[in-house]
């Protein structure tokens, strides 16, 4: 498999380097250069692209507008966005699944970045791509709370609905999202997971532990400060003594 590539940055020192570390995976073919992305939107127009390294930020309309343009398309390319932004700033792209390279561009990220898309064409995975890339697209464009996320596996994308999720438990730097079928790994701490969570649907009830309020069935006391939650699935879910008044109050009212 060929893997067709656009690169996209204004500077051509940015479009030079990242060509010559293409160069070292054979697999890789450099199908244009653009350095503004009205250029970059006519190229894709034109041809096939498997993958848009996309540069953010730019004079005139920058990669985001880019990236919102292709986010519209039915089977867009794959986009890795290439930036110097910091890592609070690039959090959109990693709970909707989207790769970045952080500039200067180490190979080791780079070869990573390279497998994961590889893979991801060779399951034909560009439908489910482009839904990750429209939902990134929309949360940024209404600054709303989340109403889905994109895992990742290997080779794969999986938009969760956070509609369907039941409660959310932490595991260190990731959270497990329970469904009611199955439990989702999702690589986003909990502490950041939860400034997106819309507050009249989701409750924390533990340090470790938020729920979906419309899933509360019953609230018992198993020790000193200590509760149990069981949720309409059945789930049992541990309750702090520091969350039970609000839990309480908001069972109350449903």
């Amino acid at each position: 498999m060929t893997v067709r590539a656009l690169i996209v940055d204004d500077e051509e020192p940015g479009r030079v380097n990242l060509r010559y570390a293409l160069a070292d995976h054979p697999r890789w073919q450099v199908a244009g250069e653009c350095a503004s992305a009205a250029s970059a939107q006519a190229l894709v127009n034109a041809q096939d692209i498997d993958v848009v390294f996309l540069d953010i930020q730019m004079p005139g309309d920058s990669g985001l507008v880019l990236a919102r343009a292709l986010a519209a398309m039915v089977n867009p390319p794959l986009v890795i966005f290439v930036t110097a932004h910091n890592a609070f700033a690039l959090e959109a792209f990693e709970v909707h699944a989207l790769d970045y390279l952080l500039k200067p561009v180490h190979d080791a990220r780079l070869a990573a970045a390279l497998a994961r898309a590889e893979a991801m064409l060779e399951l034909r995975q560009r439908p489910a791509y482009g839904a990750a890339l429209r939902a990134w697209a929309d949360a940024g464009a209404a600054e709303q709370y989340w109403r889905q996320v994109s895992v990742r596996s290997v080779g794969r994308i999986e938009c969760i609905e956070l509609a369907d999720v039941d409660w959310i438990e932490t595991c260190g730097n990731y959270v497990n999202l329970h469904l009611a079928m199955r439990s989702v790994m999702h690589r986003l701490p909990l502490s950041r997971l939860l400034c997106h969570l819309d507050p009249a649907h989701f409750l924390r009830v533990h340090r470790s532990a938020v729920v979906r309020a419309g899933q509360t069935a019953n609230l018992e006391v198993v020790g000193d400060g200590a509760y149990r939650l069981t949720l309409r699935t059945g789930a049992l879910v541990p309750v702090s003594e520091r969350y039970v008044d609000a839990l309480r109050k908001s069972m109350a009212e449903r």
